[in-house]
């Protein structure tokens, strides 16, 4: 009992794709927690869900009662645990807690009928990089062919009572998600098989309609705890730390925030620093509000209810002056008004030190040439900063906000020093109509979507669609690879200039292209195409067209059938070897390849290609 006062509840976040069941799956946690109240229910705090550990007990303990394992109530030692119920999970998994998550473990849920699904993927490179553990609720075990529910059961014991049909479905698709796991760097099982949860990735099984699994669901999440979490969730009864969930307007209250706490004691009084839009915000707590217990929180009648302190891990509701400019996904640090004056100051500006060392790494804007990047909370930011990192996209501003005019200004000096990295990238954002403006002028791309595995999918098709358009301008620019041979019985004048007929084999042939024989000597310049008698500015694979060359004297440096090329000019040659050879069609692709060969077999010729 002592241990457990020295400890938090974990904080818990539910992610997964969307449908998946998350929301349901919170919902059928809260009903199921307040049928179990026994022992004092379920407090919902702002944004979150408390579950004490006594309601948990009675949640898991048919599965002592079942004898499939023996829960001992007296080896309890955390509160219980504590959900962040929030859509935007993606603001939670990475928050920085001085360099750490402000989850402490997660629940990823995963439709058995549908399994991997783009943000199934989102979600657990945000675990990963985040480096948060997480359980598998494989949810909608209810739909599956030949299942006979058997409500609010184990998963064990309703598993033992189905057909060998429902069985074997239910065992296929789990198969299919180790598979999965697997494929990305993760041992996975069903979980009543795992020898080792260090090593391997827990999966339960669960319908969060019925609610079979959920107390399987609990006993993994809390044997986890329990082993594995002591030394994380030693409780610190000083000042609070925390981070800011929402910013909200409130009737009789002005601009609150909602907070998640994750260590220290919060009182009235105390002074508390956090990020705000271009600049720190200290201001002094006013008031704590939670929600009264068991209370819908989105119920606005009697909701909340006055309190002078708060311990972590919690969701509380700060009232205080100055939060116009708070910005969501900010740190928190609190410092009580109790200290000397000299002490008072040196732990405002400690704090607001780290405050700003945190959002440092986030917000930012500099002369570089880079993308403008821009979020509605630091969570966001982070998540997408984190993501263009790894894909070295550069970045030259990073914001919580709006885009603004001068973002778009910036975007413009983007784009007269490298075009490609011209573009406005936005998430849950909006771009203010003189911003929208000058980026319409400017022909500025904006890159916007509110699911983050989106921008990324944009991002990408914005970039190989640019790259596609700059190959091709610039082999519109070079002189092209080019294959052809002169026709037998089509010699209309043999010289000055020579008239012939050719079929181009290979590339294409344009007026003012040099042609050179396959020993390397050069034959002379086309002046003029013709096809059927009109003039045409190329003639392309397949094409059997007149040409005119100058220098050319059939009979003397060409005859009849001999098989011309098309003579690149050195720097066309290397940059077409180097960057564009992949661009080129392959009839082009073989004529220039074999070009080369031409030129490599030349004595004393080196273009170092």
């Amino acid at each position: 009992m002592e241990q457990k006062k020295r400890v938090r509840s974990p904080i818990t976040v539910v992610m997964g794709h969307v449908d998946t069941g998350k929301t349901t799956l919170l919902d059928k946690i809260r009903g199921t927690a307040v049928q179990a109240r026994e022992a004092g229910g379920m407090t919902q705090h702002i944004g979150a869900s408390f579950i004490p550990i006594e309601t948990i007990f009675e949640i898991i303990r048919p599965l002592s009662d079942y004898g499939i394992v023996k829960v001992d109530k007296n080896k309890f030692f955390i509160p219980g645990l504590l959900f962040i119920d929030t859509p935007g999970h993606e603001a939670f998994t990475n928050l920085r807690a001085r360099g750490s998550s402000i989850a402490d473990i997660a629940i990823l849920v995963i439709d058995v009928k549908t399994g991997f699904q783009p943000q199934t993927y989102e979600s657990i490179e945000l675990l990963r990089r985040s480096k948060t553990p997480f359980i598998v609720a494989a949810n909608k075990i209810d739909r599956l062919p030949g299942w006979k529910s058997q409500p609010d059961t184990p998963f064990l014991i309703s598993y033992n009572k189905q057909s060998y049909t429902a069985k074997r479905n239910l065992d296929l698709v789990l198969d299919e998600l180790i598979g999965r796991f697997y494929d990305i760097g993760f041992s996975a099982d069903r979980y009543d098989r795992v020898s080792d949860f260090r090593k391997t990735l827990a999966i339960v099984p669960t319908s969060a309609v019925t609610g079979e699994g959920i107390a399987d669901l609990f006993l993994v999440l809390i044997g986890l705890a329990q082993r594995f979490m002591g030394d994380r969730l030693k409780l610190d009864l000083g000042e609070a730390k925390g981070s800011v969930l929402e910013v909200r307007r409130t009737i009789g209250a002005g601009t609150t925030i909602d907070v998640i706490l994750y260590d220290g004691v919060l009182r009235r009084g105390d002074y508390i620093v956090l990020g705000g839009r271009g600049r720190i915000i200290v201001t002094k707590v006013r008031g704590l509000l939670i929600p009264k217990p068991l209370d819908e929180i989105r119920d606005p009648r009697d909701r909340f209810e006055s309190v002078n302190e708060i311990i972590a891990a919690a969701g509380v509701r700060i009232v205080a002056p100055s939060l116009d400019d708070a910005l969501a996904g900010s740190p928190l640090y609190a410092v009580s008004s109790d200290l000397p004056e000299d002490e008072f100051k040196s732990e405002i500006e400690s704090k607001k030190k780290l405050v700003l060392e945190d959002i440092g790494k986030l917000i930012f804007r500099t002369d570089k040439t880079g993308i403008i990047l821009k979020a509605d909370t630091l969570g966001s930011l982070e998540a997408i900063l984190g993501k263009l990192r790894e894909l070295k996209v550069p970045v030259a501003i990073a914001d919580v906000g709006d885009v603004d005019k001068e973002d778009a200004i910036h975007a413009s000096v983007v784009k007269e020093r490298d075009p490609k990295w011209a573009i406005i990238v936005t998430f849950n954002v909006d771009v203010l109509p003189e911003a929208k403006e000058i980026l319409d002028k400017e022909g500025i791309p904006i890159i916007s979507d509110n699911v983050i595995y989106k921008i990324f999918e944009k991002i990408d098709d914005y970039l190989y669609e640019y790259e596609e358009r700059v190959r091709r301008e610039m082999l519109e620019n070079l002189v092209y690879p080019g294959k052809i041979m002169i026709l037998p019985g089509y010699v209309f004048r043999r010289s000055k200039p020579a008239i012939v007929g050719v079929r181009v084999l290979g590339g294409k042939i344009k007026p003012g292209y040099t042609l050179i024989r396959e020993d390397g000597k050069e034959v002379g310049t086309i002046k003029q195409i013709q096809s059927e008698g009109e003039n045409v500015s190329e003639a392309s694979r397949g094409m059997e067209v007149a040409i005119s060359i100058d220098k050319a004297v059939i009979g003397r440096n060409v005859k009849e059938g001999d098989i011309l090329y098309v003579n690149l000019p050195e720097n066309d040659a290397r940059l077409i070897n180097r960057k564009l050879i992949n661009y080129l069609t392959p009839d082009a692709k073989d004529a220039f390849l074999e070009f080369l060969k031409i030129k490599r077999k030349i004595k004393g010729f080196a273009w170092g290609m």
